[in-house]
């Protein structure tokens, strides 16, 4: 069902300010369209990352043999692009899926929606693990867990200073 429909004049011609149409303007769009969008997008994100967190770039190496071993991400063979890839990645299922248990704050079947969101987190992870090589546990790791934890960190952070400065200002 489509409701609050308006129609603000015919759509833009190329030129400069095209894209201002389509960017949010807080008189024109509505904040439950604003969250529809963010959600779907913030899914997509996260189903596009989730994928290529289970089966990366290039694959993975069908069978053992001098140099690599069967189940294990070909792309590890490039040590650096592979743990920036992987940064990357995590960084970016974290945030979206953070983004999306904001959004669906205080909606109905909110703790089934947060347990789905853990274990997708869980699956993730351990499918990331899965096809690195074995060398996983070094130092570069650390930094793609830690890619994982910030998005949820900040917001706890951020959550935290806004309670302490309610507080402070009574």
């Amino acid at each position: 069902m489509i409701q609050n429909m308006k129609v603000v004049g015919p759509p833009p011609v190329a030129g400069k300010n095209w894209l201002r149409h389509f960017q949010y303007e807080e008189e024109r769009d509505s904040p439950n369209e604003a969250r529809t969008v963010l959600l779907v997008v913030a899914a997509l994100i996260a189903a596009v990352t989730f994928q290529a967190g289970v089966n990366p770039p290039g694959g993975i190496w069908q069978e053992t043999s001098e140099g690599h071993v069967a189940g294990r991400a070909i792309y590890a063979t490039h040590k650096e692009a592979f743990y920036v890839f992987l940064f990357s990645n995590t960084l970016a299922f974290s945030s979206s899926i953070s983004v999306i248990g904001y959004i669906t704050h205080g909606f109905p079947f909110r703790f089934e929606t947060l347990v789905a969101i853990f274990c997708m987190a869980v699956t993730y992870g351990s499918s990331v693990l899965a096809v690195m090589p074995r060398e996983a546990h070094s130092y570069r790791f650390r930094y793609v867990v830690l890619a994982g934890l910030v998005p949820p960190a900040l917001r706890c952070l951020i959550l935290l200073y806004r309670k302490v400065k309610s507080r402070s200002s009574k």
